[in-house]
C-alpha cells in the first residue's frame, strides 16, 4: 500500500531533547520519532527517538529491549557509532575518566550530538522510509522472483521458512505487523544475528543463482560469545563499552550511513546496493554496523497505523575474519594455530549454562601461560585496566550482560537463545592482582564438582536399581536444578563481594563460609529428592561384573561416596558442621 509523501516544510530531522517523544511518521525518522523505549531511574517507561535517548542518557537506567540479544544490537548499529563518530573516542585513561566522571554528556557533546544527527550532516539517513535512502537497506531492493515475504523472516522465535521453533504461535503463512519502532530493531537484529540460511536471490546481485544465494556465513554476532558491560545510567553503559583508542578512528573508517565518505579506491560493494562485498572491516565504525544482509521493509497503513508486514532478506556483505579489536567478545587462544589461522578466535557460550558458570571465562584477564585457554573480553580487560590505575573506582557496581545464538544443522535454524546477566566486582578484573578472581573461580568449581557428584549418586542409583547410567547427552540430570538454585545466592555473592578489600581476611574466609553452606544445603535437598525416589531394590542392590573386576551398587553405599565428596570439596562447611555437633554433644 502506497504511503502520503511528508508534508514539506516540516521540521523533522530536529533533534529532539523533551520527553514524551511521537510515533514515528510516515518516513521513519529515528532521530526523534519514539522508537526505544527508557526505563528511568525510578523504574517508568517512556519513548524516546535516538537524540533524546542520547541527549538523556544520564537519566536513563537502561533500555526495554524484546530479547537479550537485541542489547548489543542497538548498541553497536546505532549509540556507539554514533558517539564515537561525533564525539571521538577516548585517546587515553585519563581523557576516559573525564567524561565517566562527568556522569553525563556536556553542553558541547550535546550540540555536537545534535549537530551530527540533524538536517546538516547526517539526520536525513536515520529514515527508515526513506525514498532514496531507507535506513540499513537498499531502496527498490527486488526479490528475482518478485515475492515478498513475511516479516517472520526478521524474528528468530516465529516460523519462517526452516526455522520453526516448537512453540511458535504463527506459521509462516501468517502476517506479522510490525510497529515502525520493533521493525527497525529487528532489522538491525537480523544485520547481527540472522542465520546462515539459503537467502532470496536479489536483482542486481552478480551472485544470485537460480533465485537464491547460497553459502552465506551468521550474522558477524553469530559467531561471537558476546559480552556487554553496563554501568548505573545508559550514559555510563555507553563510556564502559567505549574503547581507549591512542591512534583514534581511522579516517577511511565511516559508519555504513556513511558509507559514501569511504575511498572508492578500497572496491568494496555499497550497503545500499544488492551486491555484496567478502572483506575485512575497514574499522571499529565499519565493524560495529556492518551490513551482513540486504534487506527492504515494505510497510502499510492499519486501522492500528502504520505498520511493517513484508520484507525482503537477500545476501550482504560477508566478514572474512573477526578482528581482535572486536570489543564484544571473547576469545579462546590457541598457541600452535593451523596455518593461516589467528591465535584468537571467538569463543562462543555455552547454552544451557549461566552466566556465573563461566566466570572463568569471563575474568581471563591474561593470556594463557602455556597451551589453549580463554581469553576475556576487550572491554572487560580495559575495566580493569582502568581500576588498576584509580580511573574506575574499585567498589563500582559493575554489571555484565552475555548474549548468544546457538543455530541448528548448517547454520540454518535457530536452536535455543543464550542470555543472562550478572553483578561483577571489578577487583576481579585487575590482571596483576588475582585474589579475589581465585576466591570466585574457586566458587564457581566448587559448585561444578558438586554437580558432577549428584550426577554421580543419580548414576549410582540407576545401577543399583538395576539400570544403566544415563548418556552423557541424553536425559535430565539432578546438577542442573542444583546449579540453577545456586543461582540466586552467586549474585549475593558477587554483590556482596564488591565491597571486600584484599585485608578483609575475616570478612572474606565468612563470605567462602557461607556460600559452602549454600551449597552443602542445595545438594543435600536435591541428593534427598533422589533418595526418596529410588526404589527398594537399590537398598539391597547389584554386582556389576566389568571384566575381570566386580563392583557393588546399593543407595547406601552412594550415599556415603556423595557425602564423602561433599566433605572433600566443602572443607569449610564440613569442619563448621564438625564443630557444630562437637559443642552439641559437649554441652
Amino acid at each position: 500500500m502506497a504511503l502520503p509523501p511528508a508534508r514539506p516544510g516540516r521540521r523533522a530531522d530536529v533533534v529532539s531533547m523533551k520527553e514524551g517523544e511521537a510515533a514515528l511518521d510516515v518516513t521513519g525518522n529515528l532521530v526523534h520519532g519514539a522508537m526505544l523505549t527508557a526505563v528511568d531511574a525510578d523504574g517508568s517507561t517512556r519513548p524516546v527517538g535516538l537524540g533524546g535517548a542520547l541527549s538523556q542518557a544520564h537519566g536513563i537506567r537502561r533500555l526495554e529491549l524484546p530479547v537479550h540479544t537485541m542489547l548489543p544490537v542497538v548498541l553497536r548499529q546505532l549509540l556507539l557509532p554514533i558517539t564515537l563518530d561525533a564525539l571521538g573516542a577516548p585517546r587515553t585513561r585519563q581523557e576516559w575518566g573525564e567524561r565517566f566522571r562527568r556522569g553525563r554528556f556536556s553542553e558541547g557533546e550535546r550540540a555536537r550530538l545534535a549537530d551530527y544527527l540533524g538536517p546538516g550532516r547526517y539526520g536525513d539517513r536515520f529514515r527508515l522510509f526513506d525514498a532514496e535512502r531507507p535506513f540499513a537497506q537498499v531502496a527498490g531492493l527486488q526479490a528475482l522472483n518478485g515475492e515478498t515475504k513475511s516479516t517472520a523472516q526478521l524474528v528468530p522465535s516465529v516460523a519462517s521458512g526452516n526455522n520453526v521453533p516448537l512453540f511458535s504461535a504463527l506459521s509462516e503463512a501468517d502476517e506479522l505487523p510490525l510497529t515502525p519502532g520493533d521493525a527497525v530493531l529487528w532489522l538491525l537484529h537480523v544485520h547481527c544475528w540472522d542465520t546462515a540460511s539459503i537467502k532470496t536471490g536479489a536483482v542486481g546481485d552478480p551472485r544470485a543463482d537460480k533465485g537464491k544465494t547460497t553459502g552465506n556465513p551468521t550474522g558477524p554476532l553469530g559467531q561471537l560469545g558476546v559480552v556487554v558491560p553496563t554501568g548505573e545510567t545508559l550514559y555510563e553503559t555507553l563510556l564502559l563499552n567505549t574503547p581507549v583508542m591512542p591512534d583514534g578512528l581511522r579516517d577511511d573508517d565511516r559508519p555504513q550511513w556513511a558509507w559514501d565518505e569511504r575511498p572508492s579506491s578500497l572496491g568494496h560493494a555499497s550497503p545500499a546496493d544488492p551486491a555484496w562485498s567478502e572483506r575485512p572491516a575497514r574499522g571499529l565504525l565499519d565493524l560495529l554496523t556492518f551490513q551482513s544482509r540486504r534487506v527492504r521493509l515494505f510497510p502499510c497503513r492499519t486501522e492500528e497505523g502504520l505498520r511493517v508486514n513484508r520484507v525482503i532478506v537477500s545476501a550482504g556483505d560477508r566478514l572474512t575474519q573477526t578482528p581482535e579489536y572486536d570489543p564484544h567478545t571473547v576469545w579462546q587462544h590457541t598457541a600452535k594455530p593451523k596455518k593461516g589461522q589467528p591465535h584468537q578466535r571467538p569463543r562462543r557460550h555455552t547454552s544451557g549454562r549461566a552466566a556465573w558458570q563461566g566466570l572463568s571465562t569471563l575474568l581471563a584477564m591474561t593470556l594463557p601461560a602455556q597451551g589453549d585457554g580463554p581469553y576475556t573480553s576487550v572491554l572487560l580487560r580495559q575495566i580493569g585496566d582502568l581500576q588498576g590505575a584509580r580511573v574506575l573506582s574499585e567498589q563500582y557496581p559493575l554489571g555484565v550482560e552475555t548474549a548468544g545464538l546457538e543455530y541448528g544443522t548448517q547454520s540454518a535454524v535457530v536452536e535455543n537463545a543464550i542470555g543472562d546477566d550478572l553483578p561483577l566486582p571489578v577487583k576481579t578484573l585487575l590482571a596483576q592482582d588475582a585474589w579475589l578472581r581465585e576466591v570466585l573461580l574457586d566458587c564457581v568449581d566448587q559448585a561444578s564438582q558438586v554437580a558432577r557428584a549428584l550426577d554421580g549418586l543419580n548414576n549410582d542409583l540407576r545401577r543399583a536399581a538395576g539400570g544403566d547410567p544415563l548418556p552423557r547427552d541424553k536425559g535430565s540430570r539432578p546438577s542442573a536444578q542444583f546449579l540453577h538454585s545456586l543461582d540466586r545466592t552467586m549474585r549475593r555473592l558477587l554483590v556482596g563481594l564488591r565491597t571486600v578489600g584484599e585485608d578483609d581476611d575475616e570478612l572474606l574466609e565468612r563470605a567462602q563460609l557461607a556460600w559452602e553452606q549454600s551449597v552443602w544445603a542445595a545438594a543435600g535437598t536435591e541428593a534427598g529428592l533422589l533418595l526418596a525416589a529410588a526404589p527398594p531394590r537399590a537398598i539391597v542392590g547389584r554386582t556389576v561384573k566389568n571384566g575381570d573386576k566386580e563392583f557393588v551398587y546399593r543407595s547406601g553405599k552412594a550415599a556415603g561416596i556423595f557425602r564423602a565428596k561433599l566433605a572433600q570439596v566443602l572443607t569449610r562447611a564440613a569442619e563448621e558442621a564438625r564443630t557444630v555437633v562437637k559443642e552439641t554433644a559437649a554441652a
